[in-house]
């Protein structure tokens, strides 16, 4: 995979010095810029901020300690080293105070300058993180990669984000069932430097068990009855990129153990094949079991588990997420107005009340799931705890106009029916709202005409 190529800027006022250090890095892989001054750096680094500098200390005009002065905060996104061959501990002191990253002598030792560079690449790389991440939580619904949330528990999950997604290492996110499992997983995969590469998502609980080695693994042709041409596993569909495996403790003990060969050994070998395929793969798995628990009643092998949660990931149910329920539920309901044309209804006070008393036992999913309902089936002119109960199926289910609990099958009925009202008629409109397929829809309305 091709990664961005870093700049350096070389900021020394001799001609042979400049151009020396700018072939070397060059030679490093590096993109180099030179100024022949302090000032000529400092327009260079307004119009675009390189990744690193290295700047001469004793230089005419701007000296290379007020040069980085005048760099101000945006020196800590740059990884800037300082070049003198007058050393004084009172002006090493200073340039660090003022935020270089280290201090070389003259005449240079090229293997500590290129040391000093690679080591400020890398935390200039985890600031300038860290800043997208205070603007991302700045911004009204404090987002991260594709998740929403600004409460306590989501800044501490974007904090972890941030640190694991530069590593290769195995990742196991746990949490209820849809807290947003596949979602950390992309965002994971989004951060890595394997984004360029294939995202694969697998459910390890829709797979029949007779399918899930050849699913994991592949196969070769005529390997097995059915076998019918060579098939290429998930890790080699995900080569170069991130696997992520969902509901990882529902594979079968057997595969587990296979699956476990394949992370250690780096390599997988076709089911029917005599030879090993080398593979590089970013592995994220999830479940929404407790992992001690899923352990404990052998659903999970213990060395599996301890290679898959080098980092565990633990998503906060929506219930503990404070605030983020009405920030999520406004960014929705906005969402799904602009989808189908309807206006942006405000909220009454009880509406709120409401979203924040649910449990929302189905999390994220499920408040998606509601706010779709009422931005489309809401009378108006505003949002009120009665149309939340009316239009959230489980919140139906749990208390009818009357005070007594609906049926199933009625709290169904009543919902095709607003949906067919709020589409004119359209089943086809009215079926993808529901979140079932047309067919599935005349199959109910015939059974309630039936009754």
């Amino acid at each position: 995979m091709t990664r961005p190529q870093l700049s350096v800027l070389v900021v020394d006022d001799d001609p042979a010095s400049r151009e020396g250090l700018a072939s070397l890095l060059e030679r490093w892989g590096y993109k180099s810029l030179t100024a022949a001054d302090g000032a000529a750096a400092l327009k260079s680094c307004e119009q675009n901020l390189p990744d690193a500098m290295v700047v001469d200390v004793i230089m005419p005009g701007m000296t290379g300690l007020q040069l980085v002065e005048s760099l101000g905060e945006r020196v800590n996104q740059a990884a800037v080293i300082m070049l003198t061959g007058q050393a004084t501990i009172e002006s090493a002191v200073q340039a660090i105070k003022l935020g270089a990253y280290d201090y070389l002598t003259k005449p240079l030792e090229v293997a500590r300058l290129r040391a000093a560079l690679e080591k400020g690449l890398r935390q200039v790389k985890l600031a300038r993180e860290a800043s997208a991440l205070r603007k991302r939580l700045e911004s009204p619904l404090g987002s991260y990669g594709g998740l929403i949330g600004k409460s306590s528990p989501m800044r501490l999950l974007y904090q972890h984000l941030s640190q694991v997604a530069a590593t290769d290492a195995p990742v196991l996110v746990s949490g209820e069932s849809g807290t947003g499992k596949e979602l950390v997983a992309r965002t994971l995969h989004d951060l890595s430097p394997r984004r360029d590469g294939v995202f694969l998502a697998l459910n390890c609980a829709a797979i029949p068990p007779t399918l899930m080695e050849s699913e994991i693994l592949g196969h070769e042709k005529g390997a097995f009855t059915g076998a019918l041409e060579r098939r290429l596993g998930c890790f080699e569909q995900a080569d170069g990129g991130t696997l992520f495996l969902d509901e990882i403790s529902e594979m079968v003990p057997e595969v587990q153990a296979k699956f476990l060969r394949v992370l250690e050994e780096k390599e997988v070998r076709r089911i029917g094949a005599a030879n090993t395929v080398p593979i590089s793969v970013r592995v994220v798995t999830a479940t929404n079991l407790s992992p001690a628990q899923a352990v404990k009643e052998g659903k999970l092998r213990s060395d599996l588990f301890y290679r898959l949660s080098v980092f565990h990931l633990e998503l906060p149910p929506l219930r503990e997420r404070g605030d983020d329920i009405t920030l999520l539920a406004r960014y929705f309901l906005e969402q799904f107005a602009e989808q189908y044309s309807r206006p942006a209804l405000p909220w009454a006070p009880d509406f709120i009340s409401a979203l924040k008393e649910h449990s929302w036992p189905g999390n994220v999913r499920e408040l998606r799931n509601a706010m779709e309902q009422l931005a489309v089936l809401a009378p108006g002119p505003t949002l009120t705890a009665a149309d939340l109960k009316q239009f959230c199926l489980r919140a139906a289910l749990e208390e009818s106009a009357g005070g007594e609990p609906l049926s199933l099958a009625e709290a169904e009925r009543q919902a095709i029916e607003r949906a067919l009202a709020a589409t004119d008629g359209n089943k086809t409109q009215a079926a993808r709202l529901l979140g079932i397929t047309t067919k599935t829809l005349n199959a109910k309305l015939t059974l309630y005409r039936s009754k």
